[in-house]
């Protein structure tokens, strides 16, 4: 499932400046442009998302960890590895 965005949302026209070498041989490959585009603002929107919810989340991750190094897990002396 993808919970990034909607993927039955409408298509939006709009105007882009890449470079001309590039697109030539992005047409010459055959590669479907838009689905190219989607997919990777995808990922960088996601990487934004991560970045930032780790960065609201620093002092509890950071808790955790501290919490984790005194004590150690609670399945320490369970794990046979």
């Amino acid at each position: 499932m993808n919970f990034l965005f909607d993927p039955k949302a409408g298509k939006k026209a709009v105007n882009v400046t890449v470079n001309q070498d590039l697109l030539r041989q992005a047409r010459e490959a055959g590669l479907n442009l838009s689905a190219a585009l989607e997919e990777k603002l995808a990922e960088e929107v996601r990487a934004i998302r991560k970045a930032r919810w780790q960065e609201e989340n620093k002092e509890v991750i950071d808790a955790y960890n501290r919490s984790v190094e005194k004590n150690g897990l609670w399945s320490d002396g369970y794990r046979r590895f």
